[in-house]
């Protein structure tokens, strides 16, 4: 059991960090479908950089700088493609599902060019990802369950409770949040539409894509040929699941990481049956999408302009 709970919450850390970023773009009023793609291209250019690093360095690589450079690299690249979403449906006002879905036809293609191209299905950058506290294994059942997690883990709740504060607490969240909800009535109050929906979208796809670091150096140790792109799916369905809150999300990533490997942890279950385990999740949310439509209380729905371009000449 205690093994089974460490493992949720390494898979479910990853989870966490493509929920809030995609809450964060959701909040401007941006349906970002392109996250799996994002945390591909995340994963890609910070597993890409340790390589170079390491390569560099040899054996007298730097704790911080193996760690810094991925985290950098992965978020410059996770930004780069909300900057790519942003621009074609902001400045270019297409369509944002066919956009997002071409996002991430596109960020898995790149990640699998990158895997490709070096030659690189293995990172052994994932040691200085997956270290933990020294005193963790002398604090017995504690220590290994809330103390033997790498920084990514902690990174994650971490990001997820400051994106609470600053939507609910904050004036830049409450501008972001009029944004969503009616973008008419902020462009009047003064609001620039347009760079609250660049920012919000590129600082989200930013922490998005450290959740495919997070899958690939923590939990998968570095094992840099998986497809990761049913996580981002998952990323997604957690943002509805948890009702636009990344504060809620840091438990219900807990729930869907144990939902999608408790499989592994029932003998006897055949291969096929593990698939229909790893659906779960999406059920789950399915329920909880249908209880808050019928409840419709106004805090648990998502923002009204969701999905919308917005026009200011039809202001």
């Amino acid at each position: 059991m205690l093994a089974f709970l460490v493992s949720s919450i390494r898979l479910g850390m990853a989870f966490l960090f493509g929920s809030t970023g995609e809450t964060i773009t959701e909040k401007s009023g941006h349906l970002n479908l392109g996250i799996p793609g994002v945390m591909c291209v995340g994963a890609s250019c910070g597993c890409f950089a340790e390589y170079l690093y390491l390569s560099a360095a040899g054996p007298d690589a730097n704790y911080f700088l193996a760690v810094f450079i991925p985290i950098i690299a992965t978020m410059l690249g996770g930004a780069v493609m909300g900057l790519i979403f942003s621009f074609l449906t902001v400045t270019l006002r297409a369509n944002q599902n066919v956009t997002g879905l071409a996002l991430t036809t596109f960020g898995v293609g790149v990640s699998d060019y990158m895997i490709a191209e070096t030659g690189a299905v293995y990172s052994k950058g994932s040691r200085f990802f997956t270290s933990s506290f020294p005193f963790a294994e002398d604090l017995g059942w504690f220590g290994e369950l809330f103390l033997s997690h790498g920084i990514l883990i902690y990174l994650a709740i971490i990001i997820a409770l400051v994106s609470s504060f600053v939507l609910t607490k904050t004036r830049v969240g409450l501008n972001l949040r009029s944004v969503g909800e009616n973008p008419a009535t902020a462009d009047a109050a003064g609001i620039n539409v347009s760079r609250y929906r660049y920012a919000a979208t590129c600082i989200g796809c930013a922490i998005a894509g450290l959740g495919g670091l997070s899958f690939i150096m923590d939990y998968l140790n570095g094992n840099w040929e998986y497809c990761i792109d049913a996580i981002g799916w998952l990323a997604i369905a957690l943002v509805i699941f948890t009702v636009w809150k990344p504060s809620i999300a840091i438990i219900g990533s807990i729930i869907f990481g144990a939902l999608y490997i408790a499989s592994s942890y029932i003998t006897g279950v055949s291969f096929a049956s593990k698939e229909i385990f790893k659906m779960l999740p999406y059920v789950v949310t399915i329920v909880v999408l249908v209880f808050t439509s019928i409840r419709n209380k106004r805090d648990n729905q998502p923002p009204q302009s969701l999905g919308l371009s917005y026009f200011r000449e039809e202001r």
